[in-house]
Protein backbone atom coordinates (compact mmCIF):
# COMPACT_ATOMS: atom_id res chain seq x y z
CA UNK A 1 0.00 0.00 0.00
CA UNK A 2 1.38 3.40 -0.86
CA UNK A 3 0.25 6.93 -1.47
CA UNK A 4 1.76 9.96 -3.16
CA UNK A 5 1.11 13.03 -1.04
CA UNK A 6 0.94 16.48 -2.51
CA UNK A 7 3.97 18.71 -1.99
CA UNK A 8 4.34 22.47 -1.98
CA UNK A 9 7.90 23.80 -2.11
CA UNK A 10 8.85 27.35 -1.12
CA UNK A 11 9.26 29.74 -4.03
CA UNK A 12 12.21 32.07 -4.56
CA UNK A 13 10.18 35.01 -3.27
CA UNK A 14 9.25 33.04 -0.16
CA UNK A 15 12.91 32.24 0.46
CA UNK A 16 13.83 35.91 0.33
CA UNK A 17 11.04 36.95 2.68
CA UNK A 18 12.21 37.45 6.28
CA UNK A 19 11.88 34.04 7.87
CA UNK A 20 13.85 33.12 10.95
CA UNK A 21 16.28 30.25 10.86
CA UNK A 22 14.17 28.60 13.54
CA UNK A 23 11.22 28.40 11.18
CA UNK A 24 12.88 27.30 7.93
CA UNK A 25 15.35 24.86 9.49
CA UNK A 26 12.59 23.22 11.51
CA UNK A 27 10.95 22.19 8.23
CA UNK A 28 14.13 21.30 6.34
CA UNK A 29 15.47 18.09 4.87
CA UNK A 30 19.24 18.50 4.47
CA UNK A 31 21.34 16.88 1.76
CA UNK A 32 25.12 16.61 2.10
CA UNK A 33 27.23 16.81 -1.05
CA UNK A 34 30.86 15.74 -1.18
CA UNK A 35 31.87 18.01 -4.09
CA UNK A 36 34.70 15.83 -5.42
CA UNK A 37 32.29 12.97 -6.01
CA UNK A 38 28.90 14.39 -6.95
CA UNK A 39 29.01 15.56 -10.57
CA UNK A 40 31.85 16.52 -12.90
CA UNK A 41 30.92 19.16 -15.50
CA UNK A 42 34.33 19.81 -17.05
CA UNK A 43 35.40 16.21 -17.64
CA UNK A 44 38.52 16.11 -15.48
CA UNK A 45 37.28 13.25 -13.29
CA UNK A 46 36.68 15.41 -10.21
CA UNK A 47 33.28 16.77 -9.23
CA UNK A 48 32.81 20.53 -9.34
CA UNK A 49 30.44 23.40 -8.59
CA UNK A 50 29.11 23.54 -12.16
CA UNK A 51 28.26 19.85 -11.92
CA UNK A 52 26.22 20.47 -8.77
CA UNK A 53 24.37 23.30 -10.51
CA UNK A 54 23.53 20.99 -13.41
CA UNK A 55 21.96 18.52 -10.96
CA UNK A 56 19.81 21.01 -9.04
CA UNK A 57 16.66 19.90 -10.87
CA UNK A 58 17.21 16.42 -9.46
CA UNK A 59 17.55 17.76 -5.93
CA UNK A 60 14.43 19.87 -6.41
CA UNK A 61 12.55 16.80 -7.71
CA UNK A 62 13.75 14.82 -4.68
CA UNK A 63 12.39 17.54 -2.41
CA UNK A 64 15.37 18.57 -0.27
CA UNK A 65 15.38 22.06 1.23
CA UNK A 66 19.08 22.73 1.82
CA UNK A 67 22.34 21.33 0.54
CA UNK A 68 25.52 21.31 2.60
CA UNK A 69 28.77 21.24 0.66
CA UNK A 70 31.83 19.69 2.24
CA UNK A 71 34.73 22.19 2.04
CA UNK A 72 35.10 23.72 -1.40
CA UNK A 73 37.77 26.31 -0.56
CA UNK A 74 41.34 26.56 -1.84
CA UNK A 75 43.38 23.75 -0.31
CA UNK A 76 46.35 21.46 -0.94
CA UNK A 77 43.88 18.64 -0.21
CA UNK A 78 45.97 16.76 2.29
CA UNK A 79 42.69 16.07 4.11
CA UNK A 80 40.22 16.31 1.23
CA UNK A 81 39.72 20.06 1.67
CA UNK A 82 39.53 20.13 5.46
CA UNK A 83 42.93 21.83 5.29
CA UNK A 84 41.94 25.28 4.07
CA UNK A 85 44.47 27.59 2.44
CA UNK A 86 42.02 30.42 1.65
CA UNK A 87 38.52 30.68 3.12
CA UNK A 88 37.46 33.32 0.61
CA UNK A 89 38.41 31.51 -2.60
CA UNK A 90 36.86 28.42 -4.18
CA UNK A 91 39.38 25.68 -4.97
CA UNK A 92 40.42 25.70 -8.60
CA UNK A 93 39.42 22.04 -8.99
CA UNK A 94 35.81 23.05 -8.21
CA UNK A 95 35.57 26.27 -10.20
CA UNK A 96 35.34 29.90 -9.17
CA UNK A 97 33.69 32.11 -6.59
CA UNK A 98 31.39 33.33 -9.35
CA UNK A 99 30.24 29.75 -9.99
CA UNK A 100 29.54 29.16 -6.30
CA UNK A 101 27.50 32.37 -6.12
CA UNK A 102 25.63 31.28 -9.27
CA UNK A 103 24.94 27.90 -7.64
CA UNK A 104 23.42 29.62 -4.60
CA UNK A 105 21.25 31.79 -6.88
CA UNK A 106 20.10 28.85 -9.02
CA UNK A 107 19.35 26.77 -5.93
CA UNK A 108 17.37 29.59 -4.35
CA UNK A 109 15.25 29.84 -7.50
CA UNK A 110 14.29 26.21 -6.83
CA UNK A 111 13.55 26.73 -3.14
CA UNK A 112 16.86 25.25 -1.97
CA UNK A 113 19.38 26.90 0.36
CA UNK A 114 23.14 26.32 0.18
CA UNK A 115 25.24 25.81 3.32
CA UNK A 116 29.03 25.78 3.36
CA UNK A 117 31.41 23.84 5.56
CA UNK A 118 33.32 26.18 7.88
CA UNK A 119 36.57 24.66 9.11
CA UNK A 120 36.89 26.89 12.17
CA UNK A 121 39.53 25.27 14.34
CA UNK A 122 42.52 24.97 12.02
CA UNK A 123 43.88 25.89 8.60
CA UNK A 124 46.30 24.32 6.17
CA UNK A 125 50.02 24.84 6.74
CA UNK A 126 49.81 26.57 3.34
CA UNK A 127 47.46 29.29 4.59
CA UNK A 128 49.10 32.75 4.47
CA UNK A 129 48.29 33.19 8.16
CA UNK A 130 50.41 30.18 9.07
CA UNK A 131 53.24 31.05 6.70
CA UNK A 132 53.46 34.47 8.33
CA UNK A 133 53.27 33.01 11.85
CA UNK A 134 56.05 30.52 11.11
CA UNK A 135 58.42 33.44 10.61
CA UNK A 136 57.13 35.83 13.27
CA UNK A 137 57.48 34.99 16.99
CA UNK A 138 55.05 37.82 17.81
CA UNK A 139 52.23 36.33 15.72
CA UNK A 140 49.73 34.48 17.90
CA UNK A 141 47.08 33.34 15.40
CA UNK A 142 48.23 29.75 16.09
CA UNK A 143 49.37 27.89 19.20
CA UNK A 144 53.14 27.74 19.60
CA UNK A 145 55.41 26.41 22.34
CA UNK A 146 59.14 26.42 22.96
CA UNK A 147 59.18 22.63 23.21
CA UNK A 148 57.33 19.58 21.94
CA UNK A 149 54.83 18.97 24.72
CA UNK A 150 53.40 15.79 23.22
CA UNK A 151 52.81 13.90 19.98
CA UNK A 152 50.60 16.63 18.51
CA UNK A 153 53.37 19.22 18.48
CA UNK A 154 55.43 19.72 15.31
CA UNK A 155 58.64 21.66 14.68
CA UNK A 156 58.32 25.08 13.12
CA UNK A 157 58.73 25.02 9.31
CA UNK A 158 59.97 28.61 9.30
CA UNK A 159 62.52 30.85 10.99
CA UNK A 160 60.44 31.03 14.14
CA UNK A 161 61.82 28.66 16.80
CA UNK A 162 59.65 26.17 18.64
CA UNK A 163 56.70 23.96 17.80
CA UNK A 164 53.11 24.38 16.64
CA UNK A 165 50.07 22.40 17.80
CA UNK A 166 48.15 20.34 15.24
CA UNK A 167 44.42 19.81 15.46
CA UNK A 168 44.06 16.59 13.47
CA UNK A 169 46.86 15.90 10.99
CA UNK A 170 50.24 17.74 11.16
CA UNK A 171 49.16 19.68 8.04
CA UNK A 172 46.34 21.26 10.10
CA UNK A 173 47.81 23.72 12.63
CA UNK A 174 45.39 24.66 15.40
CA UNK A 175 44.16 28.23 15.35
CA UNK A 176 44.55 29.95 18.69
CA UNK A 177 41.22 30.59 20.39
CA UNK A 178 42.90 30.54 23.77
CA UNK A 179 42.94 28.14 26.71
CA UNK A 180 40.19 27.82 29.27
CA UNK A 181 42.76 27.14 32.00
CA UNK A 182 46.23 28.52 32.56
CA UNK A 183 49.15 26.28 33.55
CA UNK A 184 52.48 27.59 34.85
CA UNK A 185 54.23 24.59 33.31
CA UNK A 186 52.97 25.66 29.87
CA UNK A 187 53.59 29.39 29.67
CA UNK A 188 52.63 29.54 25.98
CA UNK A 189 48.96 29.20 26.90
CA UNK A 190 46.99 32.36 26.26
CA UNK A 191 43.60 33.33 27.70
CA UNK A 192 40.57 33.49 25.42
CA UNK A 193 40.64 37.30 25.42
CA UNK A 194 44.26 37.62 24.26
CA UNK A 195 45.03 39.36 20.97
CA UNK A 196 45.45 36.17 18.90
CA UNK A 197 42.14 34.60 19.99
CA UNK A 198 40.34 37.91 19.45
CA UNK A 199 41.75 38.16 15.93
CA UNK A 200 40.55 34.65 15.12
CA UNK A 201 37.04 35.31 16.40
CA UNK A 202 36.94 38.41 14.22
CA UNK A 203 38.18 36.34 11.26
CA UNK A 204 35.28 33.89 11.69
CA UNK A 205 32.86 36.81 11.44
CA UNK A 206 34.65 38.12 8.36
CA UNK A 207 34.48 34.74 6.61
CA UNK A 208 30.80 34.32 7.42
CA UNK A 209 30.04 37.87 6.28
CA UNK A 210 31.80 37.35 2.96
CA UNK A 211 29.76 34.29 2.01
CA UNK A 212 26.44 35.32 3.57
CA UNK A 213 26.61 38.57 1.60
CA UNK A 214 26.95 36.45 -1.55
CA UNK A 215 23.84 34.34 -1.07
CA UNK A 216 25.02 31.48 1.14
CA UNK A 217 22.42 30.55 3.79
CA UNK A 218 24.62 29.33 6.62
CA UNK A 219 27.34 27.00 7.77
CA UNK A 220 28.01 23.55 9.11
CA UNK A 221 30.95 24.05 11.45
CA UNK A 222 33.67 21.41 11.38
CA UNK A 223 34.96 20.21 14.77
CA UNK A 224 32.98 22.95 16.46
CA UNK A 225 33.89 21.79 19.97
CA UNK A 226 37.65 21.92 19.35
CA UNK A 227 38.36 25.64 19.40
CA UNK A 228 39.24 26.60 22.98
CA UNK A 229 41.84 24.22 24.40
CA UNK A 230 41.84 22.56 27.83
CA UNK A 231 38.14 23.33 28.11
CA UNK A 232 36.79 20.15 29.77
CA UNK A 233 33.19 21.28 30.08
CA UNK A 234 33.35 23.29 26.81
CA UNK A 235 32.19 26.38 28.71
CA UNK A 236 34.60 28.79 27.01
CA UNK A 237 34.01 27.22 23.60
CA UNK A 238 30.29 27.60 24.28
CA UNK A 239 30.72 31.28 25.13
CA UNK A 240 32.58 31.81 21.86
CA UNK A 241 29.71 30.34 19.83
CA UNK A 242 27.09 32.15 21.90
CA UNK A 243 28.82 35.41 21.02
CA UNK A 244 28.89 34.51 17.32
CA UNK A 245 25.24 33.42 17.37
CA UNK A 246 24.27 36.78 18.89
CA UNK A 247 26.14 38.57 16.12
CA UNK A 248 24.41 36.41 13.49
CA UNK A 249 20.99 37.13 14.97
CA UNK A 250 21.67 40.84 14.58
CA UNK A 251 23.22 40.78 11.12
CA UNK A 252 21.87 37.65 9.40
CA UNK A 253 18.80 36.37 11.24
CA UNK A 254 17.96 33.87 8.47
CA UNK A 255 21.40 32.20 8.53
CA UNK A 256 21.80 28.70 9.93
CA UNK A 257 24.62 27.60 12.21
CA UNK A 258 24.86 23.81 12.48
CA UNK A 259 27.52 22.06 14.55
CA UNK A 260 29.74 19.08 13.99
CA UNK A 261 29.90 18.60 17.74
CA UNK A 262 27.95 15.41 18.32
CA UNK A 263 26.43 16.56 21.60
CA UNK A 264 23.30 18.64 20.96
CA UNK A 265 22.63 19.00 24.69
CA UNK A 266 25.80 21.12 24.91
CA UNK A 267 26.11 22.70 21.46
CA UNK A 268 22.55 23.95 20.97
CA UNK A 269 22.44 25.85 24.30
CA UNK A 270 25.84 27.26 23.29
CA UNK A 271 24.33 28.93 20.22
CA UNK A 272 23.95 26.42 17.40
CA UNK A 273 20.60 26.00 15.72
CA UNK A 274 21.18 22.25 15.40
CA UNK A 275 23.78 19.58 15.98
CA UNK A 276 24.17 16.06 14.63
CA UNK A 277 24.17 12.82 16.49
CA UNK A 278 27.53 11.55 15.24
CA UNK A 279 29.62 8.40 15.26
CA UNK A 280 32.46 9.82 17.37
CA UNK A 281 30.46 11.22 20.30
CA UNK A 282 28.20 8.95 22.31
CA UNK A 283 26.51 5.95 20.78
CA UNK A 284 23.11 7.25 19.68
CA UNK A 285 23.92 7.16 15.96
CA UNK A 286 25.97 3.99 16.20
CA UNK A 287 23.19 2.19 18.04
CA UNK A 288 20.91 2.81 15.06
CA UNK A 289 23.04 2.22 11.96
CA UNK A 290 26.51 0.86 12.72
CA UNK A 291 26.87 -2.79 11.72
CA UNK A 292 30.66 -2.62 12.08
CA UNK A 293 31.19 -3.55 8.46
CA UNK A 294 32.74 -0.28 7.26
CA UNK A 295 34.81 2.49 8.82
CA UNK A 296 33.69 1.64 12.35
CA UNK A 297 35.00 -1.92 12.49
CA UNK A 298 36.59 -1.35 15.87
CA UNK A 299 34.27 -2.47 18.65
CA UNK A 300 32.22 0.68 19.15
CA UNK A 301 29.14 -1.10 20.43
CA UNK A 302 28.53 -3.78 22.98
CA UNK A 303 25.99 -5.40 20.69
CA UNK A 304 24.30 -5.17 17.27
CA UNK A 305 22.65 -1.96 16.10
CA UNK A 306 18.87 -1.67 15.94
CA UNK A 307 18.75 -1.68 12.14
CA UNK A 308 20.17 -5.17 12.13
CA UNK A 309 18.63 -7.68 9.73
CA UNK A 310 18.73 -10.42 12.34
CA UNK A 311 16.75 -8.31 14.80
CA UNK A 312 19.33 -8.53 17.57
CA UNK A 313 19.59 -4.82 18.42
CA UNK A 314 17.73 -2.38 20.60
CA UNK A 315 16.46 1.13 19.92
CA UNK A 316 16.49 1.99 23.62
CA UNK A 317 19.95 3.56 23.60
CA UNK A 318 18.98 5.95 20.82
CA UNK A 319 15.69 6.81 22.49
CA UNK A 320 17.40 7.57 25.79
CA UNK A 321 20.00 9.81 24.13
CA UNK A 322 17.36 11.62 22.09
CA UNK A 323 15.11 12.21 25.09
CA UNK A 324 18.01 13.47 27.21
CA UNK A 325 19.19 15.86 24.48
CA UNK A 326 15.75 17.30 23.71
CA UNK A 327 14.95 17.74 27.40
CA UNK A 328 18.09 19.87 27.75
CA UNK A 329 17.58 21.76 24.49
CA UNK A 330 13.99 22.55 25.55
CA UNK A 331 12.91 23.81 22.14
CA UNK A 332 15.92 26.09 21.55
CA UNK A 333 17.06 24.08 18.52
CA UNK A 334 17.17 20.60 17.09
CA UNK A 335 18.97 17.31 16.94
CA UNK A 336 19.98 16.47 13.37
CA UNK A 337 20.08 12.82 12.32
CA UNK A 338 22.18 11.81 9.29
CA UNK A 339 21.98 8.67 7.20
CA UNK A 340 25.80 8.77 7.11
CA UNK A 341 28.47 11.27 6.08
CA UNK A 342 31.91 11.58 4.50
CA UNK A 343 33.52 10.13 7.66
CA UNK A 344 31.10 7.30 8.42
CA UNK A 345 29.85 4.16 6.70
CA UNK A 346 26.88 4.43 4.37
CA UNK A 347 23.58 2.81 5.33
CA UNK A 348 24.18 0.17 2.66
CA UNK A 349 27.30 -1.34 4.17
CA UNK A 350 28.52 -4.91 4.42
CA UNK A 351 25.57 -7.31 4.66
CA UNK A 352 22.99 -4.49 4.72
CA UNK A 353 21.74 -3.98 1.17
CA UNK A 354 19.57 -1.28 -0.38
CA UNK A 355 16.45 -3.47 -0.29
CA UNK A 356 16.67 -3.32 3.51
CA UNK A 357 16.70 0.50 3.71
CA UNK A 358 12.98 1.28 3.48
CA UNK A 359 12.48 1.07 7.27
CA UNK A 360 15.55 3.26 7.86
CA UNK A 361 14.21 6.07 5.69
CA UNK A 362 10.68 5.67 7.07
CA UNK A 363 12.18 6.24 10.51
CA UNK A 364 14.55 9.05 9.47
CA UNK A 365 11.84 11.06 7.75
CA UNK A 366 9.15 10.71 10.43
CA UNK A 367 11.19 11.05 13.63
CA UNK A 368 11.23 14.60 15.13
CA UNK A 369 14.86 15.30 14.21
CA UNK A 370 16.20 17.33 11.28
CA UNK A 371 17.02 14.63 8.69
CA UNK A 372 20.26 14.80 6.70
CA UNK A 373 20.68 12.58 3.65
CA UNK A 374 24.24 11.88 2.50
CA UNK A 375 24.47 12.00 -1.29
CA UNK A 376 23.67 8.64 -2.85
CA UNK A 377 22.12 7.11 0.25
CA UNK A 378 18.72 7.80 -1.31
CA UNK A 379 19.53 5.23 -4.02
CA UNK A 380 21.28 2.84 -1.64
CA UNK A 381 24.84 3.50 -2.78
CA UNK A 382 27.03 1.15 -0.81
CA UNK A 383 30.19 1.62 1.23
CA UNK A 384 32.92 0.29 -1.08
CA UNK A 385 35.62 -1.61 0.84
CA UNK A 386 39.22 -2.05 -0.12
CA UNK A 387 39.94 1.36 -1.66
CA UNK A 388 43.37 3.02 -1.43
CA UNK A 389 44.00 5.99 0.81
CA UNK A 390 42.86 9.17 -0.92
CA UNK A 391 43.66 12.62 0.42
CA UNK A 392 43.97 11.46 4.00
CA UNK A 393 40.95 9.15 3.97
CA UNK A 394 42.67 6.26 5.77
CA UNK A 395 42.83 6.78 9.52
CA UNK A 396 43.84 3.19 10.26
CA UNK A 397 44.07 -0.05 8.25
CA UNK A 398 40.45 -0.86 9.10
CA UNK A 399 39.20 2.74 9.00
CA UNK A 400 39.22 4.06 5.44
CA UNK A 401 36.66 6.75 4.78
CA UNK A 402 37.15 6.56 1.00
CA UNK A 403 34.52 3.81 0.83
CA UNK A 404 31.84 6.42 1.61
CA UNK A 405 33.19 8.96 -0.89
CA UNK A 406 32.87 7.21 -4.26
CA UNK A 407 31.31 8.91 -7.31
CA UNK A 408 27.57 9.49 -7.46
CA UNK A 409 25.82 6.92 -9.64
CA UNK A 410 23.57 8.88 -11.98
CA UNK A 411 22.98 6.29 -14.69
CA UNK A 412 24.03 2.86 -15.88
CA UNK A 413 26.71 3.98 -18.33
CA UNK A 414 30.37 3.05 -17.90
CA UNK A 415 31.08 6.30 -16.05
CA UNK A 416 27.75 6.22 -14.19
CA UNK A 417 26.96 9.69 -15.54
CA UNK A 418 29.42 11.18 -13.06
CA UNK A 419 32.03 12.31 -15.58
CA UNK A 420 33.00 12.06 -19.24
CA UNK A 421 36.62 11.40 -18.20
CA UNK A 422 38.13 7.96 -18.46
CA UNK A 423 37.24 6.06 -15.25
CA UNK A 424 40.91 5.76 -14.27
CA UNK A 425 40.94 9.57 -13.89
CA UNK A 426 37.98 9.61 -11.49
CA UNK A 427 38.60 11.09 -8.05
CA UNK A 428 37.81 7.65 -6.62
CA UNK A 429 36.82 4.45 -8.40
CA UNK A 430 33.17 3.74 -9.05
CA UNK A 431 31.51 0.97 -7.10
CA UNK A 432 32.49 -2.09 -9.18
CA UNK A 433 29.39 -4.10 -8.22
CA UNK A 434 27.47 -5.37 -11.24
CA UNK A 435 24.18 -4.42 -9.62
CA UNK A 436 25.18 -0.94 -8.47
CA UNK A 437 22.20 1.36 -8.19
CA UNK A 438 21.62 4.50 -10.24
CA UNK A 439 19.34 7.52 -10.18
CA UNK A 440 18.11 6.88 -13.72
CA UNK A 441 17.06 3.28 -13.09
CA UNK A 442 15.42 4.08 -9.78
CA UNK A 443 13.53 7.13 -11.07
CA UNK A 444 11.96 4.84 -13.67
CA UNK A 445 10.90 2.31 -11.02
CA UNK A 446 7.96 3.44 -8.91
CA UNK A 447 8.80 0.85 -6.25
CA UNK A 448 12.44 1.90 -5.90
CA UNK A 449 14.14 3.22 -2.79
CA UNK A 450 14.62 6.60 -4.49
CA UNK A 451 10.92 7.02 -5.17
CA UNK A 452 10.12 5.93 -1.62
CA UNK A 453 12.49 8.57 -0.21
CA UNK A 454 10.92 11.20 -2.46
CA UNK A 455 7.42 10.26 -1.30
CA UNK A 456 8.46 10.27 2.36
CA UNK A 457 10.00 13.75 2.02
CA UNK A 458 6.79 14.99 0.40
CA UNK A 459 4.76 13.29 3.15
CA UNK A 460 6.81 15.07 5.82
CA UNK A 461 6.18 18.39 4.11
CA UNK A 462 2.46 17.76 3.61
CA UNK A 463 1.94 16.70 7.24
CA UNK A 464 3.91 18.98 9.60
CA UNK A 465 3.16 16.68 12.56
CA UNK A 466 5.66 14.24 10.99
CA UNK A 467 8.43 16.84 11.24
CA UNK A 468 10.24 18.43 14.16
CA UNK A 469 7.07 19.86 15.71
CA UNK A 470 6.10 18.00 18.85
CA UNK A 471 7.43 14.79 20.26
CA UNK A 472 6.98 11.13 19.52
CA UNK A 473 5.09 8.76 21.78
CA UNK A 474 6.70 5.34 21.56
CA UNK A 475 4.11 2.57 21.79
CA UNK A 476 6.50 -0.33 21.16
CA UNK A 477 10.29 -0.12 21.27
CA UNK A 478 11.14 -3.62 20.11
CA UNK A 479 10.62 -5.16 16.69
CA UNK A 480 8.64 -3.47 15.26
CA UNK A 481 9.19 0.06 16.50
CA UNK A 482 5.81 1.76 16.75
CA UNK A 483 5.29 5.42 17.60
CA UNK A 484 2.66 8.11 17.42
CA UNK A 485 3.40 11.52 15.91
CA UNK A 486 1.08 14.31 16.93
CA UNK A 487 -2.29 12.85 17.71
CA UNK A 488 -3.11 11.39 14.33
CA UNK A 489 -0.11 9.69 12.73
CA UNK A 490 1.12 6.19 13.47
CA UNK A 491 4.55 5.03 12.27
CA UNK A 492 5.65 1.39 12.17
CA UNK A 493 9.13 0.16 11.18
CA UNK A 494 10.54 -3.36 11.20
CA UNK A 495 14.27 -3.37 10.30
CA UNK A 496 14.68 -7.12 10.69
CA UNK A 497 14.34 -9.87 8.09
CA UNK A 498 11.69 -11.81 9.99
CA UNK A 499 8.09 -10.59 10.42
CA UNK A 500 7.21 -8.86 13.67
CA UNK A 501 4.04 -8.26 15.69
CA UNK A 502 3.02 -5.56 18.13
CA UNK A 503 -0.09 -5.19 20.23
CA UNK A 504 -1.22 -1.60 20.72
CA UNK A 505 -3.13 -0.85 23.89
CA UNK A 506 -5.17 2.06 25.20
CA UNK A 507 -6.88 4.75 23.18
CA UNK A 508 -4.68 4.20 20.12
CA UNK A 509 -5.83 0.57 19.85
CA UNK A 510 -9.41 1.72 19.48
CA UNK A 511 -8.37 3.98 16.60
CA UNK A 512 -6.43 1.37 14.64
CA UNK A 513 -9.51 0.41 12.71
CA UNK A 514 -9.46 3.91 11.19
CA UNK A 515 -5.84 3.67 10.08
CA UNK A 516 -5.35 4.93 6.52
CA UNK A 517 -1.99 4.14 4.90
CA UNK A 518 -0.13 7.22 3.68
CA UNK A 519 2.95 5.14 2.82
CA UNK A 520 3.19 1.48 3.75
CA UNK A 521 4.76 -1.80 2.76
CA UNK A 522 3.93 -5.11 4.37
CA UNK A 523 1.89 -3.85 7.33
CA UNK A 524 -1.43 -5.42 8.35
CA UNK A 525 -3.76 -4.00 10.96
CA UNK A 526 -6.22 -6.32 12.69
CA UNK A 527 -7.99 -5.38 15.88
CA UNK A 528 -5.40 -3.95 18.25
CA UNK A 529 -2.48 -5.77 16.61
CA UNK A 530 0.01 -4.82 13.92
CA UNK A 531 1.74 -7.48 11.82
CA UNK A 532 4.74 -6.31 9.82
CA UNK A 533 6.63 -8.20 7.14
CA UNK A 534 10.41 -8.36 7.22
CA UNK A 535 11.83 -4.93 6.33
CA UNK A 536 8.30 -3.57 6.40
CA UNK A 537 7.23 -0.05 7.35
CA UNK A 538 4.16 2.11 7.41
CA UNK A 539 2.95 5.65 8.01
CA UNK A 540 -0.76 5.82 8.82
CA UNK A 541 -3.27 8.56 9.48
CA UNK A 542 -5.65 7.85 12.35
CA UNK A 543 -9.14 9.36 12.51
Amino acid sequence: MSGTPSSSRPTESQLTEPRSTESWLADAVLYQIYPQSFADANGDGIGDIAGITERLDYLSWLGVDAIWLSPCFASPFGDAGYDVADYLRVAERYGTNRELIALAEAARARGIRVLLDLVAGHTSIDHPWFRAAADDPDDHRYIWSDRAAGSRWNPSPGSRPGYYLQNFYPIQPALNFGYAQMNDAEPWRQPVDAAGPRANRAALRDIMTYWLDRGISGFRVDMASSLVKDDPDRAETGRLWTELRGWLEQRYPQAALIAEWGDPAVSVPAGFHADFFLHFTGRALLSLWDNRAGVQQRAALSGPCYFDAEGRGSVDEFLAAYQAATATIAGAGWVALPTSNHDFSRLACGPRTRDQLGPAFAFLLTWPTVPAIYYGDEIGMRYVPGLPDKEGSELAPDHNRAGSRTPMQWDDSAGAGFSTAAPERFYLPLDPAADRSSVAAQRADGDSLLNLVRRLIALRRAHPALGTTGGAEVLCSGYPLVYLRGTSYLVVVNPRREPARAAVAGATAARLSTARPLEARGVKVAGGELTVDGFGYGVFALD
